[in-house]
């Protein structure tokens, strides 16, 4: 992928963030953290923006400093991921996807839990 191709992934992320703060199932903080790191590679100016904006800045350079997550932002995706699964049970997938995607959520959530919280 190319400058261009980043960048694009920077702006549809950022996007994806922003309206995931007006939107509850939308989860922000993976969409901010995702743009800086496109952005990072894309285009140094929108890279520069986004690590000094004022709401998006101190959670992008928590990450980067400590690897730390918001605990609200841990505890959502939690829900997410819970109520995804729940929703495949609920449309009795079959008992291999409730099984792999269980233990792909897990895994996430025990990841998230095991970082610092900011």
């Amino acid at each position: 992928m190319g400058k261009t191709g980043y960048r694009l992934l920077a702006y549809i992320s950022l996007s994806l963030g922003v309206a995931g703060i007006v939107l509850p199932l939308l989860p922000t903080t993976p969409f901010v953290l995702l743009a800086a790191w496109s952005a990072s590679r894309g285009s140094p100016a929108f890279e520069s923006w986004l690590h000094n904006h004022a709401r998006f800045g101190p959670l992008i350079r928590d990450w980067h400093e400590r690897q730390a997550v918001p605990l609200s932002a841990k505890w959502l995706a939690t829900i997410l991921l819970a109520s995804s699964w729940a929703f495949l049970w609920w449309w009795q997938s079959p008992p291999v996807v409730l099984v792999i995607t269980g233990l792909f959520f897990s895994g996430l959530v025990i990841f998230l839990f095991t970082r610092p919280t900011a």
